[in-house]
């Protein structure tokens, strides 16, 4: 069909444009979307619907059904007519408005448009190509005849003339077809390689872009963790920064309230010595000897003040122990609550991809197990406190301790850090430590710091570590009633630390731990009482 004829099948009845989006009626009419869309609404004005072509009518709203192949036709015909205009290659006979030319003819050295190719001549002499201004390119130099051939040996194009009497006589040709066929053999080949080589590349772009979408979300999603993280600790160290403030103001609040006491008391003695001083004053101005001797009430003149040594003890105690508030007490406080609030404030940040810093989950609480407890141990109903006591009657079982008045935790610990607090005022002679749950239960080597344990020993006013019952005295005595237990299970490290005012490093084991750990307390007299089991 000629593209004129053409074109004119593929133009909307009410536009008078080629297509765009085309849809059928139930008629069978096509017309533009928007078209048809734009005539149905006015038609909806006056009460009624029908084919703008046809005038079928419809009682409704008529369903636009998408024309698909009549819309591939027109985006083929648009194409082609791109194509042409594109080339620059006009009619030849169309003198009035320039006309894309449809094919050139060889034979004639002419364009022609569809309108001219209809009434062209069919001879074979006339031999049709797309349209191109180079038409001169296609017939030989020499000869002035149609280039037909290809001349493999001389890779040159020849035309009948250079085959059988010119120069080419005897060489190894191929028409132009052939030629052009095995050209495209091996361009086909080659557009397979780079469509596989096209496809291959789209898909480490799709995977490159996934990817940077997971970053991007994995960032946000850190990011929101990282603030919600900062916004949590800023309003814990807050709160904690207000418990400590009002802790001191307490303190010194009960400091001044003791020193205020004690100054009214100071006062009333100071005037009460003041008035004894004025009568002996008066007895030793008096000049009549008889007078002096014969005053009475003067035996209370000779005695000092009774617990004048006791005033003195006080006014020094509250000099050298109340002015400094207890600063151990109030370091101990804050180093707690730091503690407290890095284990409520749980965030994981970064992964194996991105680095970076991770707080892992964290163990809220550390119970003790009763059913490794021996039966001269009372655990609390809470089991945090173990304390002395007589026979608890309880049944002897594999996983009890015999020999000795030990615990261990219920929880088992094989990968992470953590640390633990144990108070220990209220005993002089006990041992804290870790031991793993293949600990003998009976005999010398079930005590912490035998086989297979690690423990810190108090005994007096002296600390000392155990492992495999070999001993170390540790320098220094002791100065404070609670402990810390650090551990890193990866590192291989067991660290303990005097919570006094600074913290105080007592000892650290390294080693690598083979299996899970339990923390184990054993105590003779007194209580112990556990905490803690937070993720450093």
């Amino acid at each position: 069909m000629a593209s004129a004829d053409l074109r004119k099948e593929l133009e909307c009845s009410i536009c008078l444009n080629i297509y765009t989006d085309p849809v059928t009626l139930k008629c069978g009419h096509n017309f533009c979307r928007d078209c048809i869309g734009r005539a149905l609404y006015t038609q909806e004005e006056i009460g009624g619907y029908s084919c703008p072509e046809c005038r079928e009518e419809f009682q409704k709203w008529p369903a636009l059904h998408r024309n698909i192949t009549l819309r591939n036709i027109v985006e083929n015909f648009r194409s082609a007519q791109q194509d042409q205009e594109k080339s620059g290659v006009f009619c030849t006979y169309c003198i009035h408005k320039p006309v894309p030319a449809a094919k050139s003819c060889l034979h004639c050295e002419a364009s022609l448009c569809d309108n001219h190719l209809r009434v062209h001549s069919k001879s074979p002499e006339h031999v049709l190509c797309d349209p191109t201004t180079s038409l001169e390119n296609r017939k030989c130099s020499v000869h002035k005849e149609l280039l037909k051939y290809y001349c493999t040996e001389d890779s040159t194009y020849i035309c009948v003339s250079c085959r059988l009497d010119g120069e080419h006589r005897g060489h190894q040709v191929e028409t132009l077809d052939e030629a052009s066929e095995m050209k495209k053999k091996k361009l086909r080949n080659v557009l397979q390689k780079l469509m596989a080589e096209r496809e291959e590349t789209e898909k480490r772009v799709q995977s490159l872009q996934e990817f940077r979408w997971m970053v991007q979300e994995k960032a946000d999603q850190k990011t929101g963790h990282v603030n919600a993280f900062f916004r949590d600790l800023r309003r814990h160290l807050k709160d904690l920064e207000k418990r400590v403030q009002s802790e001191i103001s307490g303190r010194a609040e009960r400091v001044s309230l003791s020193m205020f006491y004690m100054i009214q008391q100071l006062e009333i003695k100071k005037e009460k010595l003041a008035r004894k001083m004025g009568d002996i004053e008066e007895l030793c101005n008096m000049t009549d000897p008889l007078t002096v001797l014969q005053e009475s009430d003067t035996d209370d003149l000779y005695d000092t003040e009774d617990g004048d040594e006791e005033d003195r003890d006080t006014h020094d105690k509250l000099l050298h122990e109340g002015g400094d508030l207890d600063v151990v007490g109030i370091s101990h406080i804050l180093h707690t609550g730091l503690s407290d609030i890095m284990s409520q404030v749980n965030v994981q940040v970064g992964g194996p991809n991105i680095g970076a810093v991770q707080q892992t989950s964290v163990v809220t609480d550390i119970l003790l197990d009763v059913s490794t407890a021996s039966s001269n141990l009372r655990i609390s109903d809470d089991r945090k406190t173990v304390s002395w006591s007589s026979d608890q009657n309880r049944p002897e079982t594999p996983e009890r301790f015999h020999h000795y008045p030990q615990v261990m935790s219920s929880q088992s610990f094989s990968s992470g850090r953590y640390s633990w607090e144990v108070a220990v005022g209220w005993a002089d002679l006990w041992r804290v430590g870790m031991c793993y749950p293949s600990i003998d239960r009976r005999g010398e080597q079930s005590l912490i710091g035998a086989n297979k344990s690690w423990g810190l020993v108090r005994g007096g006013n002296m600390y000392l570590v155990i492992h495999e019952n070999n001993r170390t005295r540790l320098p220094g005595t002791v100065s404070s009633n609670r402990v810390r237990m650090d551990l890193d299970y990866e590192a291989g490290q067991m660290s303990f630390y005097e919570l006094c005012d600074p913290i105080r490093h007592l000892h650290t084991f390294a080693t690598t731990f083979t299996e899970p750990l339990h923390v184990g307390l054993c105590i003779w007299r007194g209580c112990l009482k556990i905490s803690g089991g937070k993720c450093m």
